[in-house]
């Protein structure tokens, strides 16, 4: 409430303007980093930085489940930045939808959630444009300051459903059931739900190669390979190929195999040539 609307007693701010910031200069940062006013009050990026100074370690997780702005995406980023830390942000926001006549929407911002992103986005440039030569007394001067970040949308199972019956079952409908993944899922779609199911960090760097001419994704270098082709083209030859990169783990999925004997005999090509990869088929 404003002060004029106080009753009784108010509560003494022990952090000066001067230390902590306020809306208004919050609601100028934004103004200027994004190029309009697309977000009312929004909270100074100071403020949560002095939050971070006394209530983080530099190796901790912080978790706004209200990231409006991401205006504790900025502070976590600047902070990391000006004192050598490896803090990592969550920023929960719902993609609610921005009024037709504010803004937000005439720039181009449908939900809140695309006003997070993007400033996200150009926090990180602008933090990497201040440190890089000049460094602090934490940090030397880098171009590798990691202002990047995933975006994950929660949806429903990549499985296809299988709810009939057995005696609801018609044979001219298991065609539609040869493959057990939805039509829509990307392989990305796929590669996320493994990470989950077996517990891997998602923040771990991914990267795509090419091996036989298939695709496949390497989670933080041989902690986990997965090649999610289909039409049969796993192989035992191309089984034996990833096989020498020495996964701990390894996903296929199921509708790739080119026929069951390879789908068989999968398991024992890894144990004999990477005994220690787990292999698994979705």
């Amino acid at each position: 409430m404003f002060l004029s609307e106080a009753r009784g007693l108010t509560p003494i701010n022990f952090w000066e303007h001067e230390y902590a910031g306020n809306t208004d200069q919050g609601t100028a940062e934004l103004q200027k980093l994004m190029g309009s006013k697309l977000f009312d009050n929004p909270k100074p990026s100071k403020l949560i930085f002095r939050c971070l100074e006394h209530g983080t370690n530099k190796n901790s997780i912080i978790l706004d489940f209200f990231a409006g702005s991401a205006t504790a995406a900025h502070a976590v980023m600047q902070l990391n930045a000006e004192d050598g830390g490896n803090r990592k942000f969550i920023m929960v926001q719902l993609p609610e939808t921005c009024n037709e006549k504010s803004e937000a929407f005439k720039a181009g911002y449908k939900t809140i959630a695309e006003i997070s992103k993007e400033r996200i986005r150009r926090a990180g440039k602008k933090i990497k444009a201040e440190m890089n030569g000049k460094g602090t007394a934490n940090r030397a001067p880098t171009k590798d300051l990691d202002t990047g970040f995933r975006v994950l949308k929660v949806d429903s199972s990549n499985m296809a459903d299988a709810y009939y019956s057995p005696d609801k079952v018609k044979q001219g409908a298991l065609f539609k059931d040869i493959d057990n993944i939805k039509d829509d899922r990307t392989t990305e779609d796929l590669l996320f739900q493994v990470l989950l199911d077996w517990g891997v960090d998602l923040t771990l760097p991914i990267t795509k190669e090419t091996i036989a001419d298939r695709e496949v994704f390497f989670v933080d270098g041989n902690a986990l390979a997965a090649c999610f082709v289909k039409n049969s083209e796993i192989t035992e030859d191309f089984c034996k190929e990833l096989a020498k990169h020495r996964p701990l783990r390894v996903v296929f999925r199921d509708s790739g195999f080119k026929d069951d004997s390879v789908k068989i005999n999968v398991e024992q090509i890894f144990k004999l040539m990477s005994p220690q990869t787990e292999v698994k088929t979705i």
